[in-house]
């Protein structure tokens, strides 16, 4: 999604800039709600205040909605149905591409520093690790490691010292 919401709000409308973007991503991925959603709020507040972020999340929930709404109504015989079946598969598939996509392209605007390189390979094998011995660490933990992470390197790097 967040290749989507980029490919559309940067590159073809110029909507916000990646800079924007690049915040964006970070505070709609840091607070609750689908990231989409999150998206059409800053940038509909951005484009039209209060009112532009009504109507962008307005907007970005109601397709879904009806579509869920309609599909709830009738899931059982609905996935009965053979090319139903697969054709979720292949939406599977691909959120899991646009997933990686995403991740590539915030790779390469990654400043290639050996502190941020780290985190992210920390970050990865540990996500890695938790899903091959399935264990099950709650998202409050994980970002409060993360803040806290980022507090110490921050206190190190007042101290004098820059990692």
């Amino acid at each position: 999604m967040i290749s989507l919401v980029e490919d559309v709000c940067v590159e073809r409308r110029h909507w916000i800039t990646q800079e924007e973007m690049d915040d964006l991503v970070v505070v709609a991925e840091s607070t609750p709600g689908p990231i989409a959603i999150n998206c059409a709020t800053f940038v509909g507040s951005r484009l039209g205040g209060l009112l532009g972020a009504l109507i962008a999340t307005f907007g970005m929930v109601l397709p879904s909605f009806l579509v869920i709404f309609a599909v709830s109504r009738f899931l059982d015989r609905f996935l009965e149905i053979q090319i139903i079946a697969n054709a979720f598969r292949g939406i599977k598939l691909a959120v899991g591409i646009l997933i990686l996509d995403a991740g590539r392209k915030l790779f390469l605007r990654l400043p290639k520093k050996p502190l941020p390189l780290m985190i992210l390979f920390v970050s990865l094998a540990g996500t890695l690790a938790m899903h091959y011995f399935a264990l099950r660490i709650s998202s409050v933990v994980l970002l409060l490691a993360a803040a806290g992470t980022c507090l110490l390197v921050r206190t190190i790097r007042k101290g004098g010292g820059r990692p």
